[in-house]
């Protein structure tokens, strides 16, 4: 891996250029999103003659039809299919279909990604119900004594957090957090709010476990926790220094100012201190045994697990706050992209992807960033994993494809869960987060740090 003054010279300009035009054609293909899915299933269709093997056309379809509905959120018509259930389903047709034999689809499952991301489902739950959250953004937040030390802080606290836990359980906990806190200091509450899911994305590039696309690519790729933090930590210290500048350049009258905030008394913690010293204890241990090296899904669930063993909150309690249909998801795309890699991805076609040039950063970036506005970072990550395997340094490429589909969810609302589930918090209480209100922010932060984690990768 290259440090920044090894990069070739223009690296990082290339990085902007590439990045820009990726997403330009991103921005294109989701004002025509609908129409674009059912053009490219109706090209299936028309183009099945071409085709000598009818399991390639079908391992085709219904890759096409999967991920159509997984970029989309829903099915065509008044059908009411969900990600999960598509991805179910576009799995099962790939077994019933023949597509795939069903020891292959299970041997398809990533089942140390599933295992991990349960894991830490486990470990934030109990984190969440014991009161840790609200204790620790009530000492570090209620202690700034100005617009913009409130901002850096609440940027410090969400970024901090997602970096070692999943960044869409940190934007479920704090959004009523700060919005009850910037409420009672009578603030405009937009800008403090767009700060948590760009700081969470951002915070959550760090490390294997800061988000589920990360612990995807740790698996796949066996990088050591360890070497993954430092390859990407510096991207987002700086991404976090750039939230804060951005969000306050966007915002001048809120926070390029030198009134002082009032004093107010912050909401109580009502935590169950053992339950928070055993949570923190068992999370401190997990990322010790992270860093030195002991396989990451093995110590996550270990560590959920012991963490059921109490006596101050039902097991149910726990169960509830686990994404289930988030795992299902995964499951369903495994077998969905492992289909498609046996019969459709030949050496000749992956060798033709081999023409974009992966194993250049900015390139690599660009094409990762942009499709993971398309069809979600997640998806786009399975997608890219035959292109990936075949480059010269599969390492580096992983750590670039896990820095752009990340920083690529804060370039829309719509690019990642965690945008989402800020602005469904927020409207719930009253507040709404409008598409340009986001984009002018989101756009330009994204770009300029995939630029420059493409540069210094």
């Amino acid at each position: 891996m290259t440090s920044p003054a090894d990069a070739p010279r223009g690296g990082f300009w290339r990085a902007i250029g590439a990045t820009a035009i990726i997403f330009g054609g991103a921005l294109l293909a989701a004002a025509v999103g609908t129409a674009a899915g059912f053009g490219l299933l109706a090209a299936v269709g028309a183009g099945s003659a071409l085709w000598a093997d009818r399991q390639e056309v079908a391992a085709i379809a219904i890759f096409a039809a999967t991920y159509f509905v997984v970029a989309t959120g829903a099915a065509p018509g008044r059908l009411r299919l969900d990600r999960a259930g598509a991805a179910l389903l576009g799995a099962s047709l790939m077994v019933g279909l023949g597509v795939l034999p069903l020891e292959d689809a299970y041997r398809a499952v990533d089942f140390d990604t599933i295992t991990l991301l349960l894991g830490m489902m486990i470990v934030v739950a109990n984190l969440r119900l014991s009161g840790f959250f609200r204790l620790a953004s009530n000492f570090v937040v209620c202690r700034a004594r100005s617009p913009l030390a409130l901002l850096a802080a609440i940027v410090l606290v969400c970024g901090a957090f997602s970096a070692f836990l999943v960044n869409d359980a940190i934007c479920l906990v704090m959004t009523p957090l700060v919005l009850d806190l910037v409420r009672k200091l009578r603030r405009d509450p937009i800008p403090y709010l767009l700060a948590i899911p760009l700081s969470a994305n951002i915070g959550s590039v760090a490390t294997i476990t800061g988000n589920p696309q990360n612990m995807i690519i740790g698996g796949l790729s066996h990088i050591p926790y360890g070497a993954f933090a430092a390859a990407l930590w510096p991207v987002a210290a700086v991404g976090l220094v750039a939230t804060v500048a951005l969000l306050a350049v966007m915002h001048p009258r809120e926070f390029l100012t030198r009134a002082p905030l009032p004093q107010v008394t912050p909401a109580p913690a009502r935590a169950r201190l053992p339950l928070v010293a055993k949570s923190v204890i068992v999370t401190l241990a997990m990322m010790v045994l992270f860093f030195a090296g002991q396989p990451v899904a093995k110590v996550a669930i270990v560590g959920g697990s012991l963490l059921l063993l109490t006596r101050h909150v039902k097991a149910e309690k726990i169960y509830r706050e686990i994404d289930w249909p988030l795992l299902l998801m995964f499951v369903g795309l495994f077998i969905v992209v492992t289909g498609l890699e046996q019969t459709a991805l030949t050496q000749e076609r992956v060798a033709a992807m081999g023409r974009l040039d992966l194993g250049s950063s900015p390139v690599l970036a660009a094409l990762a960033a942009g499709l993971s506005n398309l069809v979600s970072n997640v998806p786009a990550v399975l997608v890219l994993k035959p292109f990936v395997a075949g480059l010269a340094d599969p390492q580096r490429a992983w750590l670039v494809v896990a820095m752009a589909t990340t920083l690529a969810g804060n370039f829309t609302l719509v690019g990642s869960v965690a945008n989402l589930i800020v602005v469904e918090r927020a409207k719930a209480a009253g507040v709404a987060i409008g598409f340009w209100a986001y984009f002018k922010v989101g756009a330009p932060l994204a770009l300029l740090t995939i630029a420059f984690g493409a540069a210094r990768l």
